[in-house]
């Protein structure tokens, strides 16, 4: 039972986390190639959301089918419209990011998530800090460490490691566009990476009122779906970018509404209830680790000494975090168990009395 428990609350969370890491990894990329084919980002995300809410359609039926839920108030109906805006904003600005710069940058520039998380975290009351506890500073320490890791990754690049010799396919031409422009793509980039932590708070305030991922995760869909149509019609008129080929572009929609808004949200949805918004933000430094694996294995690029060194900062700070919120659970729960033992010995002792009393 134990075990069984200890797989659930954390060896399979750490398994899809790093899982849905390195999908994002390869669904930005192939966006970025679809996008140089002419693809227009605002309908990719409108339609990339509507397959994904096609294929959780079902899943308000089973949901209130297979538990008992609260009923659906203004209060949860209002958090969901709120967190459909914020995911819709953090979308539009990010693929436009993407379009600007590179998949490469946006791994990068998303290691600002954990810190922004972290705070917003303290604020709402959703991370315990105590200065002077092991667990706090691990996860304090492990934070900024992935970060300086991260930024050690993008500024030094160092000699080269592993020079590649082979062609690279054609998913590396993106990460130089001839319209990329780093500083606008940044800064779009910053502004998702902004939206994403409030995005975690808000879905882990959610799951507290309605813990039904899926169901929660169709109706935001579909509400991103809506609302990136409104923009998408306005920004694009010509009904022409609305066609899309059989071609990349396809790939990408189906992919990405399969894969990413469906299937990501639903694993992120459900990690955030399981163990919280800090626990799931932790898991973004490892992105551009798995961009630069990926681009050396997949993409031709040229391993450099500062990815390396980059890469070994970030895992450091992310197992001192795992470790310090691993400790904080181990604590937790050691005071659920004493509290139900003197429960339980309570309990017979009322009972003799009672017996003493008859």
């Amino acid at each position: 039972m134990t075990g069984g428990r200890y797989c659930y609350r954390d060896v399979l969370p750490l398994t899809a986390m790093v899982t849905m890491e390195c999908i994002n990894v390869a669904l930005n990329t192939l966006f970025k190639a679809a996008t140089l084919k002419g693809m227009s980002y605002h309908v990719f995300v409108a339609y990339a959301y509507a397959v994904a809410a096609l294929i959780l359609l079902p899943s308000p039926f089973f949901s209130h089918r297979s538990r008992v839920l609260p009923p659906v108030n203004f209060s949860i109906i209002s958090k969901i419209c709120l967190l459909g805006l914020i995911g819709c904003a953090s979308q539009i600005v990010g693929y436009t990011g993407i379009n600007y710069s590179s998949p490469t940058l946006s791994s990068a520039i998303s290691n600002l998530i954990p810190a922004f998380t972290f705070i917003l975290a303290i604020i709402f009351r959703m991370e315990k800090v105590a200065l002077r506890s092991s667990s706090s500073q691990a996860k304090i320490i492990g934070t900024v460490v992935s970060i300086s890791g991260a930024f050690v990754v993008v500024l030094y690049k160092g000699p080269p490691v592993i020079l590649t010799s082979f062609p690279s396919i054609s998913l590396r031409q993106p990460l130089s566009s001839p319209r990329s422009n780093w500083v606008i793509g940044g800064l779009f980039l910053t502004t998702e990476y902004i939206l994403v932590p409030m995005w975690y708070i808000v879905q882990a305030q959610i799951m507290k009122e309605y813990p039904a991922e899926l169901t929660v995760v169709f109706f935001y869909n579909l509400i991103v779906s809506i609302l990136a149509a409104i923009v998408g019609f306005i920004t694009e008129p010509n009904w022409s970018a609305w066609r899309i080929k059989f071609d990349i572009a396809l790939l990408s929609i189906v992919c990405s509404g399969v894969f990413g808004s469906c299937l990501n949200n639903s694993v992120h949805t459900w990690a955030i209830r399981l163990k919280g918004p800090v626990y799931v933000a932790m898991f973004k430094p490892l992105s551009i680790v798995i961009a630069v694996a990926m681009g050396v294995m997949f993409l031709g690029d040229t391993l450099y000494l500062g990815s390396v060194v980059g890469a070994t900062i970030i895992s450091i700070g992310f197992y001192t975090v795992m470790w310090g919120k691993a400790k904080e659970e181990m604590v937790d729960e050691s005071e659920i168990d004493s509290l139900e033992a003197l429960s339980a010995h309570r309990i017979p002792l009322l009972q003799n009395h009672k017996k003493q009393g008859v």
